[in-house]
């Protein structure tokens, strides 16, 4: 297996941090997003959406978004699970997962690519030229600071953001709370269960993948 990876990007990392805990060695061939390499020809043919990460199998099959990455690499590697071992397990990290992605990594991504001078023409991900929208980049920020405070109130009185078992919500939480210091937005000082989460979490090996 190969991961197009590119080591500076959110999401990619994401799959570096599922595969560390799981204790998969994955090849990786770096994409270099801000010379445009994504938008190449040989790029293209192995993800017509422009974006990393992407999985190739050996026979050739590609794979191009997070969660199916990591199902598939869960699939493999059952042990240590990441989506939970029984089926409430596995739908509450699947629902959180899915929460973090929509109400955190979504407004997120729109507040920095609609106000990162380097995004100019390229407000949305994908081939497509998309101008900025000011308004979206304050929206999302808001967004993005209220959804802080329900993670707040969900890890009270949890040790993870499904329980007491690490999953792949704690991944993607992860990557949103680093991520959003790309545009100097920091957890509220207040929010003592999420900057304890965010320091058990990052203390793992596996966030620096």
């Amino acid at each position: 297996m190969k991961l197009y990876d590119c080591a500076t990007a959110p999401s990619p990392r994401r799959v570096r941090i599922f595969a560390a805990e799981k204790g998969i060695e994955l090849d990786k061939v770096q994409v270099d997003l801000g010379s445009g390499e994504q938008f190449a020809p040989e790029f293209r043919a192995l993800n017509p959406d422009c974006v990393v990460p992407v999985l190739e199998l050996d026979d050739g099959t590609t794979i191009s978004e997070v969660l199916a990455i990591c199902q598939y690499l869960e699939e493999l590697h059952p042990d240590p699970p990441l989506f939970g071992r029984a089926a409430e397990q596995r739908a509450i990290s699947t629902m959180w997962n899915n929460k973090i992605e929509q109400h955190g990594l979504t407004h997120m991504r729109d507040a920095f690519r609609n106000s990162a001078k380097g995004l100019r023409g390229h407000a949305i991900t994908g081939p497509h030229d998309v101008e900025q929208i000011p308004e979206l980049a304050e929206r999302g920020r808001q967004c993005v600071v209220a959804f802080f405070d329900r993670l707040e109130h969900q890890l009270d009185g949890r040790a993870f953001i499904t329980g007491d078992e690490y999953s792949i919500a704690d991944i993607t939480g992860l990557v949103l709370i680093d991520f959003a210091r790309w545009i100097k937005l920091e957890m509220p000082e207040g929010a003592v269960n999420l900057r304890r989460w965010h320091a058990d979490v990052s203390a793992r090996p596996s966030a620096k993948a």
